[in-house]
């Protein structure tokens, strides 16, 4: 029989749950916000990453250290498409959106407290560190990159 969560899973699995519903949904209103959508593939000078480029990262970011790694989703990672990808439409980057948010949302809050204590299965920076950790720094860089991606929406749609 398994037993309850503690009190202090809970909190954390709703904390994360509710920061990566937060910040997804933020990702996909800074997709929608572009006035025009062409800018979403613009590159402004000294910026290197278009909106849609930056999309397109987090989407495979989120798809491989949470989907894959996690809730064994089958996902293979092209990292190098996230850069290269171009000009797709706001309606496709919003499903992809949509579909790495069910899988995130599904992934973390199927987790049990001994699953989010336990290693990570992949070492990262070579340090071997919890999933509950992995969980908090990917947030952490998807709060980095929407900063990133509402700057380039502002100064494109200006």
């Amino acid at each position: 029989m398994q037993q309850p969560e503690s009190r202090e899973t809970n909190t954390l699995k709703s904390t994360l749950l509710a920061a990566y519903t937060t910040k997804l949904g933020d990702l996909r209103k800074e997709i929608e916000a572009y006035e025009n959508e062409d800018n979403i593939w613009k590159v402004a000078e000294g910026i290197i990453n278009s909106g849609g480029n930056l999309c397109l990262h987090l989407v495979g970011n989120l798809n491989h250290f949470i989907g894959a790694m996690l809730g064994d989703t089958g996902y293979v990672r092209e990292r190098d498409l996230e850069f290269s990808e171009k000009g797709l439409s706001r309606e496709e980057l919003l499903h992809r959106i949509e579909e790495v948010t069910g899988i995130v949302e599904n992934t973390i809050s199927g987790m049990t407290t001994e699953e989010l204590a336990e290693d990570y299965p992949e070492k990262l920076f070579d340090k071997q560190m919890d999933k509950g950790t992995i969980l908090a720094y990917m947030s952490g860089h998807l709060s980095y990159h929407l900063g990133q991606l509402n700057y380039h929406r502002r100064l494109l749609d200006k």
